[in-house]
């Protein structure tokens, strides 16, 4: 009837009126809101390439010359090693500990993720002392054959590139075996019991059934390590390994020249999007299916492994673990008990106080920015929201050292422009607000890990039917009613995640906290470097076992999630 409103006009209307997609100034000032917080995410990359552009040349015939082809040629060696090692360790065990059943397979399977707690650094401390000329295993080997000094006998070096190759495999293949672990658990036995009822065996159906479907898996895993690889400069500076990183770090600090230090790290983020397309290319058109109800039945059956067969694969998941932790905790062990003074240490206090100050600011900073970015796009989902959401993740793949270079360059140039204005009009000196305080180092990591805390809260909401919203709306609450108590209190579980996660990364991060510090300003990760570098690491045992227990809570956390 003429007058009245028809169907389509009310139901056109509904999705305004039952907490469909926010439209008008709510979803403008959303989009804009995350659009703000993905421009100061990516200004650290903007700064470096400027930097890189129009810091001045006259280094750059020396970098390219005597730095570059050195330093590059032992970046790419170390993560070519390290990636090579890290699969042999990951993919064998994922498959020993997923496909068999064996003595201790389920203690096993927890605790091949427990080196992904040690630094790199702690560990190659760790590993330098044990294997040092006067550590427990050379002291061990002069008493058994009777041999008095280095020259009696031959013994590898760990300060060197098969060192720190080893150090950094023993604690970052958790990497491969987490990401192999969850696809073959996905794969089930379906796939495995065909092949062999067409006569293949074990290991064969392994190299050319499961392993090609994983290949994708392997290759995330692979592209972390190699990442966690680029951004280690403590591992590397004390093993004598010249890195890009490294070289990044002498060329800034030691030669004094920033514009050569932003050329090589524009170098290095070349390298790393490098490593992201090789990754994003291996996976191209690899999806595998598995059905998970069959999955589910057969993943309770294992081949049961007895005798030497049982020896061998206690053997193999055993190695790294005692390699990547056993090693570096009972190292660290001893020489704390030794030490038990340094708990009353004020050095020690204070940086332990500055660590939980910055690394709760950045959890609960990328836990607010990571919760604005993921609601813009679930309430408007809009290419402005996609494209903040990428922007925002760029800093993950940004080594500590170049990320160092991009926050503390735009933080000076705001600090020296408040304080010039501040001169001019009122006669007061204002210092550095931001680059001189523990702000860049907070900067840093949020920036660094608002990838990590927005992944978490992202896969939080896609756990939440978008209908919830709707229903709550047709009840009478308005949306931010709606947003507080109906979908707060279902993304708790993520939120904490999130901030847990960034909370401990934070905590064990060296490269950008050691060139971004202020003077007296000490986290306990460059607490350990402080006195590493002065060849005290007994004085650092306690502040490296108080990250590795930091370190341990996350990752028992997502172990034991696996295993449900």
């Amino acid at each position: 009837m003429a007058g009245e409103p028809s169907f389509s006009a009310e139901f056109a209307d509904a999705p305004k009126r039952t907490g469909g997609p926010v439209r008008g100034q709510d979803a403008r000032l959303l989009s804009g809101a995350a659009l703000l917080v993905a421009a100061i995410a990516v200004l650290p990359v903007a700064s470096v390439v400027w930097i890189a552009l129009f810091g001045g040349t006259e280094s750059l015939a020396h970098i390219f010359t005597n730095v570059l082809p050195r330093a590059t040629l032992r970046t790419v060696q170390l993560v070519l090693f390290t990636g090579l090692l890290t699969s042999l360790f990951g993919i064998l065990t994922a498959w020993l500990v997923t496909g068999f059943s064996f003595p201790f397979r389920r203690l096993l399977s927890v605790a091949l993720v427990l080196p992904l707690a040690i630094p790199s650094y702690i560990a190659a401390y760790m590993f330098a002392e044990f294997l040092d000329f006067t550590g427990p295993l050379q002291t061990f080997y002069r008493g058994l054959f009777g041999y008095r000094t280095a020259r009696d006998y031959w013994f590898p070096d760990i300060r060197s590139l098969g060192g720190a190759v080893l150090v950094m495999s023993s604690v970052l293949y958790p990497y491969v075996y987490l990401a192999c672990r969850s696809t073959f658990l996905m794969q089930g036995r379906a796939a495995a019991d065909v092949a062999r009822t067409l006569g293949a065996g074990p290991l064969r159906t392994m190299l050319r059934i499961q392993l090609p479907m994983a290949r994708p898996a392997i290759m995330i895993g692979l592209t972390l390590v190699a990442m966690e690889t680029l951004n280690d400069i403590g591992a590397v500076e004390y093993l004598g390994v010249t890195t890009l990183t490294f070289s990044i770090y002498d060329t800034w600090l030691n030669r004094g020249s920033l514009g050569g230090a932003a050329q090589l790290a524009v170098v290095l983020l070349l390298v790393v999007a490098g490593l992201i397309a090789v990754e994003r290319l291996a996976r191209r058109r690899q999806r595998f299916v598995a059905n998970r109800t069959t999955a589910s039945v057969n993943d309770r059956v294992r081949p049961r492994l007895r005798g030497m067969a049982a020896i061998a694969a206690v053997t193999v998941c055993l190695t790294p673990v005692a390699f990547g932790f056993l090693l570096p905790v009972a190292m660290l062990a001893s020489y704390a008990v030794r030490r038990l003074e340094l708990l009353h240490d004020p050095r020690l206090l204070k940086a332990l106080w500055n660590s939980v100050l910055v690394s709760g600011s950045a959890a609960i900073a990328t836990v607010l920015i990571g919760f604005l970015l993921a609601y813009s796009l679930r309430t408007r989902p809009n290419a402005a929201g996609g494209i903040a959401g990428r922007l925002a993740s760029l800093g993950y793949g940004m080594p500590g050292t170049v990320l160092a270079i991009g926050v503390l360059v735009p933080l000076a140039a705001f600090d020296n422009g408040l304080d010039g204005l501040m001169r001019q009009y009122f006669g007061v000196s204002t210092g550095l607000l931001l680059s001189g305080t523990g702000f860049a180092i907070f900067y840093a990591c949020t920036v660094r890990f608002l990838t990590m805390a927005e992944g978490t809260v992202d896969s939080g909401f896609r756990k939440l039917s978008p209908h919830l919203d709707m229903a709550a709306r047709t009840l009478g609450r308005n949306r931010f009613q709606t947003l507080v108590s109906v979908l707060l209190p279902n993304m708790r579980p993520a939120l904490l995640t999130a901030a847990l996660f960034v909370f401990v990364e934070s905590m064990k991060e060296l490269s950008a906290t050691i060139l971004l510090r202020p003077f007296n300003f000490n986290t306990l990760a460059t607490l350990v470097y402080e006195d590493a570098s002065r060849a005290q690491i007994e004085n650092a045992s306690i502040a490296s076992l108080i990250i590795v227990l930091a370190g341990l809570v996350p990752v028992l956390f997502v172990s034991r999630s696996m295993e449900r």
